[in-house]
């Protein structure tokens, strides 16, 4: 059996987020798509305000901050400029889903040949576990402290069935990290995502639920827990879109 050791385009260091966070787990299965591709001086990677505003410490790679919700259009820009380059947005779903939803959607329905790792844990995180774009029919949250009431606040967006309706998306897929089978079904998913960047298929997008035990006041296994009674069902795991099985 090969040794366990820490991706190469992952940074030695602590990193800022909670106990129990599922964020540092995704950030490792980035890093090993990136060092088992060989990419590491060819990934540009692009983190906006919030949980991942600190990324750029974390990964070996070269790493830009983007403004709050817009990493599409940042990576855009990027990409366009190094269209040989891997560029990845790894966002957060208050993020993505709420300020930065035009720029998702318009990079999507472009076609922009980037990956982007969205994050779903159902809540803003970073700003104190406010109800978020993803918050959840009954889920109580600091602005919701009765629950979600979809009568005055709306359903949650689900965005990969959302996106899989854009021509130019080439990959949408939603994964979680709630066990080992979870977890390496996330990491294939992953590289999916960077393989059909590097044959220029167009936009993808994994979203991966996560857990957020501070903000939900649950312990780490209990947001586990959490998760799979409450958010799977809302949030069936599977592809949503995928052009080379189409083709």
């Amino acid at each position: 059996m090969p040794d366990f050791k820490r991706p190469h385009a992952l940074v030695d260091i602590p990193t800022h987020y909670c106990p129990g966070c599922t964020h540092g787990i995704i950030h490792r299965l980035v890093a090993e798509v990136i060092d088992d591709m060989g990419i590491e001086g060819d990934t540009i990677g692009v983190c906006p305000v919030g949980c991942s505003v600190l990324g750029y410490f974390y990964f070996n790679c070269d790493m830009m901050q983007a403004s709050h919700g817009r990493s599409p259009a940042v990576a855009t820009g990027i990409k366009r400029a190094n269209p040989d380059k891997f560029v990845f947005t790894y966002q957060g779903d208050g993020d993505l889903a709420a300020i930065g939803t035009a720029e998702t959607v318009h990079a999507a329905a472009r076609g922009e040949n980037i990956t982007v790792i969205f994050i779903n844990n159902a809540i803003y995180g970073m700003t104190g576990g406010q109800m978020a774009p993803t918050t959840l029919p009954g889920q109580t949250s600091q602005t919701s402290p009765y629950g979600r009431n979809p009568n005055t606040e709306g359903f949650p967006i689900r965005i990969c069935e959302m996106l899989s309706t854009l021509d130019g998306v080439a990959y949408a897929e939603r994964v979680a990290t709630i066990d080992p089978k979870s977890i390496n079904a996330a990491k294939k998913a992953i590289r999916k995502g960077f393989e059909i960047q590097k044959n220029k298929k167009g936009f993808s997008i994994i979203e991966v639920l996560s857990t957020c035990p501070t903000n939900w006041g649950l312990t780490p296994l209990k947001a586990l827990d959490w998760l799979k009674e409450n958010m799977l069902p809302y949030y069936p795991l599977g592809v949503y879109a995928d052009k080379e099985v189409r083709s």
